[in-house]
């Protein structure tokens, strides 16, 4: 007697079965599951990044800029907030509306998760992406001149020239223009910023405390 047939057709039922259980049940418990609404849920967390900062973000990332830097707050440590790099840690709904979250995990420069509020003027990011020793003496980031051009000046200089000091002056009669590569990369920058406050991470009780003082002083 061929049994071939019928021991085909068991196998088939037990892989339906599992099948059916795995997909068919899992989705019918979900389906039965009620919304949780949080009432703050999105409300402070900003939008997706567009224009000429989108376009830094992706510089960046070809840049490979993550390589030494994180954008993420951390209070394992204590020294996050210290250093003033934010008010408060970095939670999930942070990166909830990002394409692509450049965490990192590397830190031979600081986090720049909120560099767009310590550091709001957009020439000290030029000036910092030329040449880091202009603004920041020591420091072991490489410059980056190849985002920018050594033009002779003609007429007028150009508005958009960097204000060099003389040491790192590329010589009498040029100036150096940023690319576009360069202006969106500051936009980038000046886009990183924490300046909202979501309620599972609260800001620090010395922050709080200084805005207090800063608000009585104001109203006095």
């Amino acid at each position: 007697m061929n049994r071939g047939p019928f021991i085909f057709l068991g196998v088939f039922l037990i892989v339906a079965t599992s099948w059916t259980f795995v997909l068919f049940k899992a989705n019918q418990e979900v389906g039965q599951l009620s919304a949780v609404l949080d009432e703050d849920l999105g409300k402070y967390v900003p939008g997706n990044t567009v224009g000429a900062a989108a376009h830094g973000k992706e510089v960046y990332q070809e840049l490979g800029c993550i390589s030494c830097h994180t954008q993420q707050v951390r209070v394992a440590s204590g020294m996050d907030i210290e250093r003033g790099w934010g008010e408060r840690q970095s939670v999930a709904r942070d990166y909830i509306n990002d394409h692509k979250a450049l965490i990192g995990n590397v830190r031979i420069g600081p986090d720049l998760s909120n560099v767009g509020a310590r550091q709001k003027d957009r020439n000290w990011h030029l000036l910092h992406l030329y040449n880091p020793q202009i603004n920041s003496k020591g420091s072991n980031m490489p410059a980056y001149p190849f985002l920018f051009d050594v033009r002779e000046i003609v007429g007028e200089p150009s508005s958009h020239a960097l204000d060099l000091p003389p040491a790192f002056s590329p010589g009498e009669g040029l100036e150096v223009i940023p690319t576009r590569k360069a202006e969106s990369l500051a936009s980038y920058m000046l886009s990183l910023k924490v300046d909202y406050e979501l309620k599972e991470a609260p800001k620090s009780n010395e922050i709080m405390a200084e805005e207090l003082a800063v608000a009585l002083e104001g109203a006095q």
